[in-house]
């Protein structure tokens, strides 16, 4: 090794100082001890006091998001048992045959068999989108040289060395997606660090067989015996192979789908994330002597059906035959489609290569069958949530020949994209598969399918055919989501913009617009928007384009900010107590009607007759509140009246003014009475007002009424208001 390689490989953290930078990389911020004469000095230049020691002063400093999401992703590697890595956030490798020329790089980890690249790109301010062609580009260029001198520097011509885009705060264009894949550069994203993080609190270091099946999808895996005794037959109209392997190699070779970021590009992925209680358990089982007896379930995929050397001796009469298995030994060819438990479990016991585990092994199943085999797998086990079956379904049925499933296809893709794509301003709102409910992220996939379904998005529809096309759907679903999709994200982000404190309001603290009601009364706003702005240009969605579309409509929502902003904690309060079946449709009315204040023509179908009815209804309720109000004072006021002055009650207990309208009043209502026995009584014909003036009348107020009738608090204020 030459003197430039000798000290890259100082430069290289080992075993023990891995563990020793871990904390530090881990944290958010640096720490450090100073003399107190330097605390000054350091204080200005931004550091924190935390403890003042006898000598030294401990203090402390924020790191930037770049330091910080580079220290999570140098951490990961790290705990993936990666065996050195970089010292400095900033690594320094040749690129040129002279070595004269450096590529810096902010995390470099190796081991025996393989070497990782990353830059990590961080914006401080986001989330934005990025642009990377330059960056892409230039680790194309300079890639051959990187991997020369990652050989070099490893003394290892057989090492594979992949390169790692890592970034937090962007999201990626289509044509950089592009330039990624033609450079066969990996793509890390916040969501992607955290998917592995999960997977290292639940799995331990057996995280590294999903994290090499990413990194190294397709490539041959070297060492690994692909021979198996197997036997082959048909199931379903589908070959399938069954054998025994040891659980060590079908770690290698497996790859769970989990629903997470880090699967999108191969989606449909329907696999929950392994729970740790249950593997701990599974774990202790196996090393107390337990084993499983059923088969773990997977899926062959290759371009070709795998080699199968029949047995010279077969069994006469049967559909089945014995040989030798020939399975692929690539990363990320046998995906689990049932056992993941089971076979995770194996991992870090004595018995990953001793024991051996029975297989199910179809070729090429279709995702969709697949995600069908799975869910008919867990239908008689745990429950499968119904969020996750949402997102299940949003695969499961895109390509349905039902309309009506097809279209159940679309919403739940759309609101499971709303929640998932950074460029969406509910990104991370919305409650994806089996993602925990936080303070802020509180909006279900159901949620948004309902304010979708209502409106004319989607038109009218049977299971067989479209019976009237929508304002963005005609029966394509690829088309529909190119067009909706991108119109709804930047309807919300013009809302956010215009709605920003109420945006940030979670439903704890009396939020509306970011809950489930909201969400899902905003959608159909957006749908009556989109009604409203087709019929008065005259044109279709197609014809108006995306960009007048969005200008157009979003400039019927700015009442809806001035709305928010206005919003007093009393009204605010009704919508909420409001909630329950009813409660979405009034919250819908009443953003209707905002806009339909302010926008001339704006009248969308029903609210003329929804706000007659509520008035009419508001009506009928105030005038039996005060009907009750009337009749219980009535009540109580004659007791007390009459407790303090017997059968002489009306004349002492009634001002002279009330006595003789009520006296009056009774008279002319009896003249027109027939029966008598219906006639009115004096005491019958009060008004509200007349309870007050008898209330203050001398005499009565102290004696009679302020007692029962003062505001609790305001008892000793004169009069008692």
């Amino acid at each position: 090794m030459s003197d430039v390689y000798d000290l890259l490989w100082e430069q290289l953290a080992r075993d023990k100082q891995i563990t020793a930078q871990l904390r530090k990389r881990r944290s958010d911020s640096y720490e450090v001890s100073v003399k107190h004469a330097l605390v000054s000095e350091h204080v200005d230049d931004g550091w924190e006091i935390v403890k003042e020691l006898k000598f030294k002063t401990k203090l402390k400093k924020s790191k930037s998001k770049r330091e910080w999401f580079t220290d999570q992703v140098w951490a990961l590697f790290a705990d993936m048992g990666f065996h050195a890595l970089n010292r400095e956030q900033r690594f320094l490798l040749p690129y040129s045959s002279s070595n004269s020329q450096e590529h810096p790089v902010e995390v470099f980890a190796v081991d025996d068999e393989i070497a990782v690249i990353v830059e990590c790109r961080v914006t401080e301010s986001g989330p934005k989108k990025g642009n990377f062609k330059k960056a892409i580009e230039t680790l194309n260029d300079r890639r051959k040289g990187l991997i020369n001198s990652a050989k070099r520097l490893l003394e290892n011509n057989e090492l594979k060395v992949v390169f790692v885009l890592a970034t937090y705060g962007y999201f990626l264009t289509e044509p950089d997606r592009g330039r990624l894949e033609e450079s066969n550069i990996q793509y890390f994203d916040k969501e992607t660090v955290d998917y592995y993080r999960d997977l290292l609190k639940h799995l331990g270091t057996a995280a590294r067989y999903q994290l090499e099946a990413n990194l190294f999808p397709g490539q041959k895996i070297p060492a690994l015996n692909s021979q198996v005794p197997a036997i082959r037959g048909k199931m379903g109209g589908h070959t399938y192979y069954s054998f025994m392997v040891e659980p060590v190699k079908l770690l290698k070779l497996g790859y769970i789908l989990h629903r997470s970021k880090a699967n999108k590009n191969l989606m449909p992925t329907y696999q929950r994330l392994i729970k740790r209680p249950r593997l701990r358990a599974i774990r202790a089982f196996i090393d107390k002597g337990g084993f499983f007896p059923n088969s773990i379930i997977v899926n062959i995929e290759s371009n070709r059906a795998p080699k199968f050397d029949l047995a010279s001796k077969q069994v006469e009469g049967t559909q089945s035959r014995v040989g030798i298995l020939h399975l692929p030994m690539k990363y990320r060819t046998l995906f689990i489609i049932d056992g993941q438990h089971r076979l995770y479990g194996y991992s870090d016991t004595n018995y990953s290569s001793k024991h051996t585990v029975p297989v199910v092994a179809f070729h090429n199943l279709e995702r969709e069958e697949q995600v069908r085999i799975f869910m008919e797998i867990n239908e008689n086990q745990k429950a499968v949530p119904k969020n996750l079956r949402h997102t299940l379904n949003a695969d499961l049925k895109w390509d349905s020949e039902s309309v009506t499933e097809r279209v159940t296809a679309l919403k739940l893709q759309i609101a499971q994209d709303l929640g998932e794509d950074m460029s969406s301003p509910l990104y991370d709102r919305i409650i994806v598969g089996e993602n925990t409910r936080t303070n802020t992220r509180t909006i279900t996939l159901d949620a948004v399918k309902q304010g979708l379904d209502k409106g004319s998005f989607f038109g009218e529809y049977t299971r067989s055919s479209m019976k009237k096309s929508g304002t963005f759907f005609d029966g394509d679903n690829d088309k529909a989501y190119q067009k909706l999709f991108p119109f709804l994200v930047d309807m919300f982000t013009y809302l956010q913009l215009i709605c920003e404190k109420e945006w940030d309001r979670s439903a704890k603290d009396g939020g509306l617009l970011i809950i489930n009601i909201g969400v899902n009364s905003v959608l159909r706003l957006f749908s009556d928007i989109v009604d409203h702005v087709v019929a008065e240009e005259g044109r279709t969605v197609d014809d108006l384009g995306p960009q007048l579309l969005g200008e157009r409509c979003s400039a019927l929502l700015e009442p809806i900010g001035t709305y928010f902003d206005e919003l007093e904690e009393l009204e605010r309060s009704k919508i909420r107590k409001a909630y329950g079946t009813g409660g979405p449709t009034r919250f819908w009315r009443i953003l209707q009607k905002v806009v339909a204040d302010s926008v001339d023509g704006f009248l969308p179908d029903g609210i003329q007759q929804y706000w007659t009815d509520e008035s009419k209804a508001y009506n009928t309720q105030s005038f039996e509140m005060i009907r009750d109000i009337e009749e219980f004072l009535n009540r109580d006021f004659k007791k007390r009246l009459q407790e303090k002055h017997g059968s002489q009650w009306f004349k002492k207990g009634t001002p002279i003014t009330v006595y003789e309208s009520s006296t009056t009043l009774a008279a002319q209502k009896n003249r027109e009475i027939v029966d008598e026995s219906e006639e009115k009584e004096p005491w019958d014909c009060l008004h509200i007002i007349d309870y007050r003036k008898i209330a203050l009348a001398p005499g009565n107020w102290k004696d009679i009424f302020e007692e029962a009738y003062t505001k609790p608090g305001e008892e000793k204020i004169s009069g008692g208001a």
